[in-house]
């Protein structure tokens, strides 16, 4: 991460990078004169992440055995884990780390994340966390000088942040938001990893058309809105379950002898694939982390392996490769989270 490059201004004064383009075969046919030598991507029904990270597994309450998690994910998604990230918005956190010791977990647990109010004025971090691998997470809706000052203070423990945003992303939002970044990464040495929820996909209406949506003002909005967050380099986009008031589409079990995807599924996708593309040409897959639950505030329930099939499917049919599927499902939040 390039953590030296100046911060953008609110203006968006600072210069475009090259952006990653999509490989061409996401977009045409391949042409007969190849012949016999062309190579046809890996089916995304076949592409699997070599070990995932879950970096969003919200626990509701104290008790952290991941029950639920344990029996939504599966043998593909629990079959493959490789570290779970702990999201614990309302938990007595002390009681939790008690827990830790005691706890067979199915992954490792490489982070806990501990909840912040920005527009809180006094901010203080428990001791009893000095021993545990945390990172934190918070709920922007506005900037604000109370929360400018407790998002800095996050940023000063060194510590990866998470920020929900429960707003709508028009461009005062925007505005708005590059403004609590500006200021509170200003003059600091290193910024560490700020992470960005409720953005991939964003909230949606399922009742707009397709065809409608691919001209729809709030759809060009949202790419060059995703353009604009891409141009702060210490910024990650988590692919999480979309709020698109309606339950995630199931996929069938592999004891199912011919799977075939629902017309809801299929829908899912293209529409999951038309927000993905425009974050994969602003950002890379170097920026992208995969987790399996919603955003507390979404208004459509998710099961974690459903999720998984998903997002994983939609990954492949724009024609990502094994190690930029290993990125996103994997090495990214290693990066992220990973204790050093």
């Amino acid at each position: 991460m390039n953590s030296t490059a100046p911060p953008p201004s609110s203006k968006g004064t600072r210069p475009r990078p090259p952006k990653p383009r999509l490989p061409l075969s996401a977009f045409s046919a391949p042409n007969s004169a190849t012949g016999e030598s062309f190579q046809l991507p890996p089916s995304p029904t076949t592409t699997h992440p070599k070990a995932i990270i879950d970096a969003n597994v919200i626990i509701p309450g104290d008790n952290v055995n991941l029950s639920t998690w344990r029996k939504e994910a599966g043998s593909i998604l629990g079959g493959r884990a490789g570290g779970l990230v702990l999201s614990l918005p309302h938990a007595d956190l002390e009681k939790v780390v008690e827990q830790l010791s005691l706890v067979e977990f199915p992954a490792p647990i490489i982070s806990l994340s501990i909840p912040f109010k920005l527009e809180d004025k006094d901010q203080t971090f428990p001791s009893y966390l000095s021993k545990v691998p945390t990172s934190l997470s918070t709920v922007f809706n506005k900037s604000t000088p109370d929360g400018i000052a407790s998002l800095r203070w996050a940023l000063e423990l060194g510590r990866p942040v998470d920020v929900d945003i429960q707003a709508a992303i028009s461009d005062a939002i925007l505005e708005s938001f590059e403004d609590i970044i500006s200021k509170a990464t200003a003059g600091l040495n290193k910024v560490p990893p700020i992470v960005l929820s409720n953005v991939l996909p964003p909230p949606h209406d399922l009742e707009l058309p397709i065809v409608k949506l691919m001209s729809h003002p709030t759809y060009l909005a949202f790419q060059s809105q995703v353009a604009a967050l891409s141009l702060f380099p210490e910024i990650y986009v988590k692919f999480l379950p979309p709020s698109w008031n309606a339950p995630t589409p199931p996929t069938p079990s592999l004891e199912v002898a011919e799977i075939t995807d629902s017309q809801q599924k299929k829908e899912w996708k293209h529409r999951i694939k038309m927000y993905l593309g425009p974050v994969i040409e602003a950002f890379g897959y170097q920026r992208i982390i995969f987790g399996s639950s919603p955003c507390p505030t979404s208004s459509g329930s998710s099961v974690a392996s459903d999720w998984y099939e998903l997002a994983r499917e939609s990954l492949g049919e724009l024609g990502a490769e094994q190690d930029f599927v290993d990125a996103v499902f994997y090495e990214n939040a290693k990066k992220v989270y990973g204790s050093d």
